[in-house]
């Protein structure tokens, strides 16, 4: 199944944001599938139009810090939002913003936000209903407990799990996270917490990892907390990708079933996605195919329910890595 709401914009353009998401990564992934001649005319069997659910308060303060969640409920939400997509550097101007550009509030980031949340949750219930779930968003694997980073104002990676726990629709997740960017929100709000075991494969260097580990006062910052199974990839080491990727799968196959997993399947380790930040990671389309078939088909050989997650992908090309993945899934799921 995939969950896609046509009217949900990834591109932040209209609130003067200049960060190279585009719309285009779902819209033209979801038109080559449905204009595709077997996929397409079956498309009533794969397509989830909108999430159903509703995030509240209380399902955001599982993960976040009342005085954080409290934040964004009042008129502090855009410094919080100017705080986290890093609109404005060191000497006070604006970077990467707009505000003459924009169409529409800063505030009303928010309720998009919410709603990608709530389609998580959703993805996550529907995989568990049918036993894999590809949302077209989410992943927003670097907001943590007390603060948003890197582009990601909450965490419903974790959000989504925890509420799927406090129902009783799951007891144990895992969280596999393929993004270029290090999974570090995720670590940090799950660690010591059995009931979510987190992989990550990322840059070893470069954001979130090129600030200071310890503050002053001897404090280690988050983005330093190591998922439960680490691997960083240096720079000039895409041919080792894949086999170390597989050596942690194996290594996650050692822990206990979970009842869920979620994957952040990000594809900015694209050789030709437009973010710096992703410049340490440069996987070519058939080593982003072959990295998504292996997630995808470790998971599902080992019945474990799949919410598989967009996330990051920037500039116009991403969408090539996510079309290719989804193709090869929907047939291999209509057992075509």
């Amino acid at each position: 199944m995939i969950l896609y709401d046509p009217k949900q914009k990834f591109s932040l353009f209209d609130y003067g944001i200049q960060i190279p998401i585009y719309d285009s990564k779902a819209v033209r992934t979801f038109a080559h599938l449905s204009a595709h001649p077997v996929l397409g005319p079956r498309k009533d069997r794969w397509h989830i139009t909108r999430s159903s659910e509703v995030v509240n308060r209380e399902d955001l303060m599982r993960v976040h810090a009342p005085e954080y969640v409290e934040k964004l409920y009042s008129e502090r939400l855009e410094q919080e939002i100017v705080s986290t997509f890093e609109l404005i550097d060191a000497q006070g101007r604006y970077y990467r913003y707009d505000p003459d550009e924009a169409v529409r509030p800063l505030s009303e980031l928010f309720v998009a936000i919410l709603d990608k949340v709530s389609g998580t949750v959703q993805c996550g219930r529907t995989a568990l209903e049918t036993g894999f779930c590809y949302y077209f968003g989410g992943g927003m694997h670097h907001a943590q407990r007390d603060f948003g980073n890197g582009f990601c104002l909450l965490n419903d990676v974790v959000v989504a799990p925890r509420k799927l726990q406090a129902e009783g629709a799951v007891r144990t997740v895992w969280v596999v996270d393929i993004d270029a960017h290090k999974g570090d929100g995720t670590a940090a709000l799950t660690t010591g917490d059995g009931s979510i075991v987190t992989l990550s494969i990322h840059m070893a260097r470069g954001w979130p990892l090129d600030g200071p580990e310890f503050d002053p006062d001897g404090r280690q910052h988050p983005s330093f907390i190591f998922s439960d199974i680490d691997i960083p990839m240096e720079r000039g080491e895409d041919h080792l990708y894949l086999p170390r990727l597989e050596a942690g799968l194996g290594e996650l196959d050692r822990r206990e079933r979970p009842d869920l997993a979620l994957v952040v399947g990000g594809v900015d380790p694209y050789e030709h996605d437009e973010l710096p930040s992703t410049a340490d990671l440069r996987l070519t389309l058939d080593q982003l195919k072959e990295r998504d078939m292996m997630v995808y088909r470790f998971l599902q050989e080992r019945n474990i329910p799949t919410a598989w997650l967009m996330a990051g992908g920037y500039g116009q090309r991403a969408w090539e890595a996510y079309r290719q993945f989804l193709e090869w899934v929907l047939m291999e799921r209509s057992g075509t």
